[in-house]
């Protein structure tokens, strides 16, 4: 039933083009609502070969209403002219085109939707002759698939090619377009563990070589390189050294294990740190680097990362929880950066067993969090201030006694920005006046499309509910919004040679019983 209620849907959009209703905004507002969200109730597979069907277009079929897709069938009568068919024809390559546009590699990297595309450029170079206003969308076919006008009419004939098959994909059924293993020179975060509790985040390419991950742990840990071995450990125990060209990722991805740093003695065997060895050796750099500086560097991070996630991304995320998570890969890495930068600012502090010092961590990072804010990065603002509002954290008497009244104050306005009361009304208050380029806070975007979701049927009398679906898109559109302009990835005022990686490549302690057990261990309750 689903499948009917898809492609009735298709059949009246199609022929809202042919009318050409999309000369307006509002039209064109209706398009993109619909190229977002049409995996949400229908399949890939249902939209290329409606399309396909549509392009000569045997049938009529009139959109009754914009709020809910209700129809009505129309038998088409008499022959149509020329121009009428030409203008169809425009029409749902005008789809098409837009529909790649928005997907770009989405598309591509899919061998049957490139079938798909392939189909519609033969349809369109067989018709150019017939047809001369069409040779402007040959052109832009020619873009999309990268091909010259050097390929014949005969070579793309559709009478030269079998029937293409079109593989299903359906995000309400939890099937989901196929983006291919990881390649080697994509770029993924891997953790490289000290000790059982901690380790640092590498952000990097597959074929990242085991030495290169090595350099960039032991400059972490300020331990010598030659001294240290990068080991795979499977969750049966079971322990492979990695040699200096092993490619590192691929290794731990393959055998589905931990990668470790461990320690090399006199008599070459290996053996683990301890957490009191971590905690020892552990020297307090942060409070060297100017704090502007680290919150510029944290955030032209968080902008590589937010500038890469595809807007499909959300709605793949909310609807398909148990699906392929090649499909929201970038969307991942930025929330799982959001918790590592929570955990480095309770790290940080909590290794650190001078008091003194520890106060000026803490005042470090309200300022830094204060910076974020002013760069309208608000991803990494709330990461540091929910870091500092750590049980373990915030449980530190002691330290923050000794806080100055003025960080104290400066504090509380942060805070009263990550208020979750009235829905995040000061939070969403704020961001709204600030311009862009600007990160949003991607949980609490997730959490809206997931509302809009779960408080939505998709279907209403056996009808997309597209109202619910456009709220959705309105969502997801604010990324544009937030992209509108580039950050201007400007360079530190002084030069810190190691601040970059120390903001790439992040330490801390993935564990809760962890941190608390430091907290305890340098304020004991009294």
């Amino acid at each position: 039933m689903h499948s009917n209620r898809s492609r009735y849907f298709l059949l009246a959009l199609a022929n809202v083009l042919y009318l050409g209703l999309f000369l307006s905004s509002s039209a064109e507002t209706l398009l993109d609502d619909f190229l977002l969200t049409y995996t949400v109730f229908m399949t890939t597979d249902d939209l290329c070969q409606a399309l396909l069907r549509q392009y000569p277009f045997t049938e009529d079929i009139i959109i009754c209403s914009l709020t809910y897709c209700t129809y009505c069938a129309k038998n088409h009568q008499g022959k149509e002219d020329d121009s009428d068919v030409s203008c169809r024809k425009r029409k749902v390559l005008h789809l098409v085109s837009q529909w790649t546009s928005l997907y770009k590699d989405w598309l591509h990297e899919d061998e049957h939707l490139k079938q798909f595309l392939k189909t519609i450029y033969r349809n369109v170079l067989d018709d150019v002759y017939e047809y001369p206003v069409l040779e402007k969308d040959l052109k832009e076919f020619q873009k999309i698939l990268g091909m010259h006008r050097r390929h014949t009419v005969d070579e793309y004939s559709p009478h030269r090619k079998n029937k293409t098959f079109f593989q299903q994909f359906s995000v309400k059924e939890n099937w989901l377009q196929q983006r291919g293993t990881v390649n080697e020179t994509e770029e993924i975060f891997c953790r490289v563990y000290i000790t059982e509790h901690s380790y640092v985040s590498v952000k990097a390419q597959v074929s990242t070589s085991a030495q290169e991950i090595l350099k960039i742990v032991a400059e972490k840990i300020q331990y010598p390189e030659e001294e240290l071995a990068l080991v795979t450990v499977s969750f049966s125990g079971e322990k492979h050294e990695l040699q200096p060209n092993d490619l590192a990722i691929s290794k731990s991805l393959e055998s589905s294990s931990r990668m470790f740093v461990y320690r090399k003695d006199l008599t070459d065997s290996l053996s683990p740190f301890s957490e009191n060895e971590e905690l020892q050796q552990r020297s307090v750099r942060i409070l060297g680097i100017n704090t502007w500086d680290l919150a510029l560097e944290l955030t032209n991070f968080d902008w590589s990362l937010f500038n890469a996630i595809h807007e499909q991304e959300l709605i793949y995320f909310t609807f398909s929880r148990q699906g392929s998570a090649e499909n929201t890969e970038n969307l991942s890495l930025l929330l799982q950066r959001c918790n590592e930068v929570q955990l480095w600012v309770a790290t940080e502090i909590l290794l650190c067993s001078q008091l003194c010092k520890r106060v000026q961590l803490v005042k470090k990072f309200i300022k830094i969090a204060a910076h974020c804010k002013a760069q309208r990065n608000l991803n990494s603002f709330f990461a540091i201030v929910m870091g500092l509002n750590t049980a373990s954290v915030s449980r530190l008497s002691q330290t923050w006694e000794k806080i100055p009244g003025k960080f104290k104050k400066l504090f509380t306005e942060l805070e009263s920005l990550t208020d979750p009361s009235l829905n995040h009304k000061a939070y969403r208050d704020a961001f709204k006046k600030m311009k862009s380029p600007k990160i949003p806070f991607m949980p609490l975007l997730l959490k809206d499309v997931t509302f809009i979701h779960e408080g939505n049927k998709t279907f209403l009398d056996n009808l997309v509910n597209f109202e619910k679906l456009h709220m959705i898109a309105d969502t997801v559109r604010s990324l544009r919004h937030c992209r509108n302009n580039q950050f201007g990835n400007e360079v530190p005022s002084k030069e810190h040679h190691e601040l970059k990686p120390y903001v790439h490549h992040l330490h801390v302690i993935d564990n809760q019983q962890a941190l608390f057990e430091l907290s305890h261990r340098i304020e004991p309750r009294v």
